[in-house]
């Protein structure tokens, strides 16, 4: 198991010792593992998942292309067709659902928990599962998606597809760390692997290229960040180290210097209608950006930009506005997930060494803290060095 196991965001040795130490029988990693399996139990029943599923046509003509339609633009009331649509930040026009991008959301929500389940118990139904969904989103001929993202976040009346659209794909990097997690089973072979990177190595050369990628690249707030970590996980699964490597160096600094302020703040997360969401998805971004960088040795869990700007400081500020304060003072119009804030504590508390992030954890009290999945991929070890 442990010659099969290539991960880059995630800790190998970590992931081993939290594997043994199931099979050991720890108590403390009882609930979340078997919460995991029950999870992957219903995750067998999930897809498989296809673009070509989908009733809408895209522009091409082909149903192989993926497509979406930007979740908060509506139909303008006072045209009678409704067109141009108009923005209602946070609100979701359900007509969204209709689109490719749930049934990408689902896919990488059924793969982690299946592979994750499978690398944690050696059931080979799950890695079998995995395998399916995989193949038939990525590799099939009929069913395949193809590697670009044209036609992703139309607005009818203004648009056939626009650079952010770019964020329906943030979860690639974590799609690519679960396969990963699928090395040891017969599965999941050879051929499927190097199928997935040839898709995969497609898809980053459209994001590099394209100029919906190249519009993506000079957003200023979570879209940004989120499209480095595509390029640096893509890269390295595929084995392009060296853009890996140039990207951490060169781009999430600037990244850092322009989207934090010099208080910690997320200026252009804030003033969004789910500020709190967004601010908590940005720095887990970074945070992944932050884990990849050590795979091509570069630091930037230690990083200060101008006026001190840093992962940590925005990391702090968050937890101040978010955890230590009684409310959360920016509009937050939907329910947050505190489940994301106990992963970004737990990996907050491990890479900058510092254990009052863990004890804070205690505090969420809407979270089964003893039943996450957090406490399986990140695990309670004593604070590490982040470099």
């Amino acid at each position: 198991m442990e010659e099969m196991l290539s991960t880059y965001l995630l800790d190998a040795e970590d992931l081993l010792a939290v594997r043994r130490a199931i099979y050991a029988g720890e108590e403390g990693l009882q609930a979340a593992d078997e919460r995991l399996l029950m999870e992957a139990d219903q995750a067998l029943y999930l897809g498989p998942f296809s673009v070509v599923d989908k009733e809408l046509i895209p522009p091409s003509g082909d149903k192989r292309d993926y497509m979406s339609q930007a979740p908060y633009w509506w139909p303008d009331s006072e045209m009678e067709d409704g067109l141009p649509y108009l923005q209602r930040d946070g609100e979701v026009n359900p007509e969204s659902d209709s689109s490719d991008m749930n049934r990408l959301a689902a896919l990488c929500s059924a793969l982690s928990t299946l592979a994750s389940a499978y690398f944690f118990s050696d059931h080979e139904e799950f890695a079998e599962r995995a395998g399916l969904l995989l193949r038939t989103w990525f590799l099939d001929e009929t069913t395949a998606m193809n590697p670009h993202l044209e036609y992703g976040q139309a607005i009818p009346g203004r648009c056939e597809g626009r650079g952010s659209g770019i964020i329906d794909t943030s979860g690639l990097g974590w799609l690519v760390e679960m396969v990963g997690l699928l090395g040891a089973s017969p599965a999941w072979n050879l051929d499927d692997q190097k199928g997935l990177q040839r898709w995969c190595a497609t898809y980053l050369d459209w994001l590099l290229e394209s100029s919906h990628g190249r519009a993506e690249a000079m957003r200023e707030n979570h879209h940004g960040t989120w499209y480095d970590v595509q390029l640096v996980s893509l890269a390295l699964f595929i084995g392009r180290d060296e853009l890996a490597r140039k990207i951490a160096e060169e781009s999430v600094p600037r990244r850092i210097e322009t989207q934090l302020a010099s208080d910690g703040g997320q200026p252009q997360e804030i003033l969004r209608t789910r500020s709190l969401s967004y601010c908590a998805m940005n720095i887990s971004a970074f945070f992944d950006l932050a884990d990849l960088g050590r795979r091509v040795g570069v630091d930037l869990w230690s990083y200060e930009g101008g006026d001190g700007r840093s992962i940590r400081r925005a990391f702090n500020w968050l937890v101040e506005h978010a955890v230590d304060a009684e409310e959360w003072a920016f509009t937050q119009v939907s329910e947050f997930d505190w489940a994301q804030m106990m992963a970004l504590l737990r990996r907050g508390s491990r890479r900058f060494g510092d254990l009052s992030y863990e004890e804070r954890i205690t505090s969420l009290d809407k979270v089964d803290i003893a039943s996450e999945r957090t406490n399986l991929i990140y695990p309670v070890i004593g604070p590490v060095a982040g470099s």
